[in-house]
This record gives C-alpha cells, sequence and structure tokens, in this order.
C-alpha cells in the first residue's frame, strides 16, 4: 500500500488487531471534552451483513495513555456504515450514548464511563440536541428494509406493505425522563408537495436525522423509490416537537450535509444553477450558494471545525487504487490542504465498505478516521492538524 499521511501531517495508529476497530458516521462526537479519550467498536469479523446475534463491543482509546482500549459495553444493534450511534453525551464530561437490541425493541443506553452507572431508555436514538436532553430517530426497522447497512436487523418493518404508513416516522425521546412519541410521521410528510418528481408509486422512509448547533430545527432527510422515476430525496427541517417543517432542498439528490450554524447547512446535492456540488443552504429559505466549487470536487462526509472557516471533508474511493482522499478547505481563502490519501481494498464495497468518515476532536487539533488502507482490516487513526489552521 502506497504511504497514506501527507508530508505536513502526522498519523497515527490508535487502535490494533487482530480485532477491527472504527467508530462509524462522521457527524457525531467521538471525543470526550478533554480531546483524551476517543469512542470506538470492536468486532472480530468484516465482509458480511451482520445479524441481530451478533455482539460488537464498545469501548474507548485512552490517547494518553499508549492508546490502551478500555472497554465498556456492548451492542447487538449496529450497521456498518453508522455503528451504533455511538458518541458522547453533548454538554457531558463522563456520559455515552448507544443504541442496543434487547430481543423485543431497540434502546439506547446512558453510560457514565466512570462511575459505570447506566440507564436504558425504550427507543433508540439517531442525533441529540445541544443540551444533551433531546434525541430524535427514525424508524430503524423501516430503514432496515429500504436501504440494509443503515438500519438494525432483528425486527421486521410492521409497515413493510404501506407506502406512506402513518405509524411510522421520527420520534422524540426525551432523554431526562425517558418519554418518547412520534412527532412526524411518513404519511404526514408525504402530504406536502413535492413539485419536481411524480411519486405517486413511490415507497417512502426517513434517515439521516441532524440537531443544528444550538438543538433549535434539526434536518431530516425524506427519501423514497418510485418504480419509474427511481430514488428520491428532498432535505427537511423540523422544531424539535416536529412543527414547522421546511422544504430546504427538493431537487432529490441530497447526500451528506452539515449544519455551520443554527441557519446554514452544507449540503453537497445537485442544484440548477451550478449542478452537482457542495451548496450551502439557508434553513427556510431558497437561498443557496456554492462552496468550494473548483476545489471540493466530489461527495464526502463534510464537517466545520469550531472556528466554521475551515471545512473537513474526504471522498469515496476512486480511480485505479480506489483512493480515498482526506482534506481541509479554507472557506475565506479557497484553500484546499491535502491531509492524506487511503487506498481501499477491494473487498471493502458496498454494504460493509470502510469509509474515511473524518471526526475532529473538540479543540479542532486532532482528526480521527476509519481506514483499511495498512491492509490488515479497518482500524482508527488519529492525524494531528493543529499547525495546518494558519489563516
Amino acid at each position: 500500500m502506497k504511504n497514506s499521511a501527507n508530508a505536513d501531517t502526522s498519523l497515527r495508529r490508535i487502535t490494533n488487531g487482530p480485532k477491527f476497530h472504527w467508530f462509524g458516521y462522521y457527524d457525531k462526537l467521538q471525543f470526550d471534552p478533554s480531546c483524551r479519550f476517543v469512542l470506538g467498536m470492536e468486532v472480530d469479523f468484516e465482509h458480511r451483513s451482520p445479524t441481530e446475534n451478533d455482539v460488537i463491543k464498545i469501548g474507548m482509546v485512552d490517547l494518553e495513555d499508549d492508546d490502551c482500549w478500555i472497554e465498556l459495553g456492548e451492542t447487538r444493534a449496529w450497521c456498518w456504515q453508522q455503528g451504533c450511534m455511538l458518541q458522547w453525551r453533548p454538554g457531558s464530561n463522563d456520559e455515552i450514548l448507544w443504541n442496543d437490541f434487547d430481543g423485543d425493541h431497540f434502546v439506547c443506553h446512558i453510560k457514565n464511563v466512570n462511575t459505570g452507572e447506566e440507564r436504558t431508555f425504550p427507543h433508540a436514538i439517531y442525533t441529540v440536541s445541544a443540551d444533551g436532553k433531546t434525541a430524535v430517530a427514525p424508524d430503524f426497522r423501516r430503514i432496515q428494509d429500504m436501504r440494509p447497512g443503515y438500519g438494525y436487523p432483528g425486527l421486521p418493518d410492521p409497515c413493510v406493505n404501506e407506502l406512506a404508513p402513518a405509524d411510522s416516522g421520527i420520534y422524540r425521546l426525551n432523554l431526562e425522563t425517558g418519554d418518547c412519541e412520534e412527532i412526524i410521521s411518513i404519511a404526514q410528510v408525504v402530504e406536502i408537495p413535492n413539485p419536481n418528481f411524480e411519486l405517486s408509486d413511490a415507497k417512502h422512509y426517513f434517515n439521516h436525522l441532524l440537531f443544528n448547533t444550538d438543538g433549535s430545527r434539526f434536518i431530516f432527510l425524506h427519501r423514497c423509490r418510485a418504480s419509474q422515476s427511481g430514488f428520491h430525496t428532498r432535505m427537511m427541517t423540523a422544531a424539535p416537537d416536529g412543527s414547522d417543517i421546511r422544504v430546504v432542498d427538493d431537487f432529490g439528490r441530497t447526500s451528506h450535509f452539515i449544519w455551520r450554524d443554527t441557519e446554514h447547512i452544507l449540503a453537497w446535492s445537485w442544484h440548477p444553477s451550478k449542478e452537482d456540488k457542495f451548496y450551502l443552504y439557508k434553513d427556510g429559505t431558497r437561498e443557496v450558494e456554492v462552496v468550494g466549487e473548483d476545489k471540493m470536487l466530489a461527495n464526502g462526509h463534510c464537517t466545520y471545525l469550531p472556528d466554521t472557516e475551515w471545512v473537513l471533508n474526504d471522498t469515496y474511493p476512486m480511480g485505479e487504487h480506489r483512493t480515498q482522499s482526506l482534506y481541509l478547505y479554507h472557506v475565506p481563502t479557497d484553500r484546499k490542504i491535502p491531509l492524506g490519501d487511503f487506498p481501499s481494498p477491494e473487498p471493502y464495497q458496498g454494504e460493509w465498505r470502510c469509509d474515511l468518515h473524518p471526526r475532529f476532536s473538540p479543540d479542532g487539533k486532532s482528526v480521527v478516521i476509519d481506514s483499511a488502507h495498512e491492509g490488515s482490516g479497518r482500524q482508527m487513526y488519529l492525524i494531528d492538524v493543529s499547525e495546518l489552521l494558519v489563516s
């Protein structure tokens, strides 16, 4: 394998075999507030779909103790791309959250990593508000039916034969009391006109939820498959109680996104102005502008570093060597800084691919990725970017 680290960065593997380690999605808090502990998952197989009987371990790496792996728990509700929604609880120094399967329901655990105290709530989560008190989630049974690899195995979709069910949708979980309720139904959203596509025979679901930076609104993707026109996506936002639903992008191709602040969203999508690009959308309006028009040329898992001037991003495998590129983009100066190229071995494709999914530390000085470029299975790698962040 070719050398993956850029000459100006340091690359450090922080997990080791024989078992495999990864974190999953790019929009979750992987680092604790002190930047010392890095969450991850451990599994002893690759290259097949998980079943409800496959147990994986939950743990964290101590970056200040020889990258020691500290086991914290386990789960049977997970997928290769997004794991089990493992994350630090926003606003907490010592609590983590992750999803699990108890045989009858998908649930969420909250655990204090210092005391060991653990609570279990009666619904899985997806994204958590900035104050750590509220979570929202889609119906993972529906996702597993519609997009295997993003839902969880173990429970069939009770609405599998319905195109737009009223009993499937988005759920809000109070992380203080455990109260849970459906706040948006699929049937409700399908009634919102879509002027760009004919979707009368489409089957619908929700995925990819994310609270904004102060918890006042959240994104969700309304996705569907139609027999004639294929796969379509609408990016929408709502208030935490499910009210005030807004259509942000209805041209059908929204992919990865991130909130820049309380009202602006960076997303890879298609727009008639510039076609396939990264765009900055203003929630509640039709305002949109291109970001990184000549630099950020391919879809990737984008996040803003804490100062919001820098975008951290990657690419999917490209070219003969199936290279995944990692980079920083400085918005004010239109400057792109490569962080490394990571070849993805052939077996890592489809549902069990190993995307880099870059995540940054709270101080913005470090980045962790998942990668299988060394040929010994997926592991987690730390990159120091502190000396590059000079405007």
